[in-house]
């Protein structure tokens, strides 16, 4: 039919922003991104549309929620809810968001009296334009976040994706898998678990205290047992990499012989090179949901180790348009 899609077909776009990981999606897909425009006129305002049909049908749109380097974490949430109003207005079946990293994930209570709950907002804002469901990636705050939405939600967690790079890299000896905080220890404790099943060694459990007074991030109380064991330090962001500089210290300063910093997205902001660099730290893994643009090249080579994330976020697309088990796909994750 004229102005509809295939029935039975999948609709991905992918924002400018995000061309780049929404291609590799597309392409683990085995389908090509649909076509869209975007204009930005000389004040300042902008407009998005798809250029292709898709009146009855299961479009995803993909765009990370990243600040930089071209537009803020603003500019990029406004163009992505304006456009997916735009495809529900042109007679999508069923709508998707898709965001890899979703800005605004660690407002999501109050910390000081009269505080934004921001994460809330951002969701009303997704509802509001017509969304049937939000796919993102290793969000700050798993509870938060699936209370703050009243559409359906689904959380793509990294474990399975790292813990398949990193098997083979791991030396023999003690194993441990650190929460550079309390708050993060749920997310150290399923890591862990995975990776003790997948490799069939024990993996001794640590976290660090974190305290902040005034802006500043405190806190040197490791607890576990780390001696003579090649850590990993797991985490959902690397901003500036105090707090993970701070917990590798920790682990070397209690005999650890390696220490690898693990977090789904590398915002790497203010001195991360310097962070990076530190070592303490012997090689940091992320994913592309935030590509490392603010890095210079020797770091990255040198420091960083890269696991791309769009083979994960295609299967999840795959799985949503046919029914299938998120669940499943993840690892049973608990």
């Amino acid at each position: 039919m004229v102005g509809s899609m295939m029935p039975g077909a999948v609709a991905m776009f992918a924002l400018d922003a995000s061309r780049v990981f929404g291609a590799a999606v597309a392409a683990a897909l085995g389908q090509p991104l649909l076509r869209h425009e975007e204009r930005r006129f000389a004040d300042g305002e902008h407009k998005v549309r798809p250029l292709d049909p898709v009146r009855g049908g299961d479009v995803y749109v993909l765009q990370s929620l990243h600040g930089g380097p071209d537009l803020s974490a603003d500019d990029k949430l406004c163009r992505l809810l304006f456009f997916l109003g735009a495809v529900r207005d042109a007679g999508a079946a069923r709508l998707t968001a898709v965001v890899p990293y979703l800005a605004y994930a660690r407002k999501d209570r109050r910390t000081q009296a009269r505080d934004p709950v921001t994460t809330r907002y951002v969701a009303q804002l997704f509802e509001a334009v017509g969304v049937d469901r939000v796919v993102a990636v290793e969000v700050h705050n798993l509870v938060a976040f699936q209370n703050a939405f009243r559409c359906p939600v689904e959380h793509l967690d990294t474990r399975r994706l790292f813990i398949d790079a990193l098997v083979n890299q791991l030396p023999g000896g003690p194993l441990a898998v650190a929460s550079p905080d309390p708050g993060g220890v749920k997310r150290a404790q399923l890591f862990r678990e995975m990776l003790e099943a997948r490799t069939g060694r024990a993996v001794e459990p640590a976290f660090m205290e974190k305290r902040r007074s005034g802006g500043v991030v405190g806190g040197t109380l490791l607890t576990g047992q780390v001696r003579d064991a090649t850590v990993i330090v797991v985490d959902d962001l690397i901003a500036s990499g105090g707090t993970m500089v701070r917990a590798a210290e920790a682990c070397r300063a209690a005999g650890a012989t390696q220490v690898f910093a693990l977090a789904a997205h590398g915002l790497f902001v203010g001195d991360a090179a310097a962070a990076l660099t530190n070592p303490a730290l012997s090689t940091t893994w992320v994913t592309d949901t935030v590509p490392p643009f603010r890095l210079e090249a020797t770091v990255l080579a040198g420091h960083v180790q890269v696991v791309s994330a769009a083979p994960l976020v295609a299967r999840a697309i795959a799985r949503l348009h046919g029914d299938g088990s998120i669940v499943d796909l993840l690892g049973n994750p608990g």
